[in-house]
């Protein structure tokens, strides 16, 4: 079964995507947390070193970068800069579609942006392609 890890802040986006995710055929299990520094407890241990041993490593993390506290470019930057947890496919899912968001996130390593559409129908729509993409198109590296 694939796992996610969802890091996310808001209440409405968090049961649109865990609604979405379990109607694909390929279900999975939807882990939440709404905070840059939860989305890093779930991967390490105490402090964010490169010799911390990954704690749980999902096969998808969705976040967003509007968080309370640590903002998710943060959280971008500890994950794809450790090597344990760097090869774990991050999915930016944001309302923001500012340049320099998205350029900031491709730097850190990010492997998809999307900004998130404001109209539910859309929203739903964009959530069904990208597990469909993640989990039966996508080939995961194998480490």
């Amino acid at each position: 079964m694939n796992t996610v890890l969802l890091v996310e802040d808001n209440a409405d986006d968090v049961e649109l995507v865990t609604h979405q995710f379990k109607k694909l055929d390929t279900c999975c299990e939807i882990n939440v947390v709404s905070s840059g520094e939860e989305a890093l407890n779930y991967f390490f241990d105490e402090d964010v070193q490169a010799e911390t041993p990954v704690l749980q490593k999902p096969d998808l993390v969705l976040l967003d970068l509007g968080l309370p506290g640590m903002n998710g470019l943060d959280v971008l930057k500890k994950i794809k800069s450790n090597d344990n947890t760097k090869r774990i496919p991050v999915v930016v899912l944001s309302v923001s579609d500012d340049e320099q968001d998205i350029v900031r996130s491709y730097n850190y390593g990010v492997n998809s942006y999307l900004s998130k559409p404001l109209d539910f129908t859309k929203f739903s729509f964009t959530l069904e392609q990208l597990g469909i993409y993640w989990f039966d198109v996508n080939q995961p590296s194998p480490t």
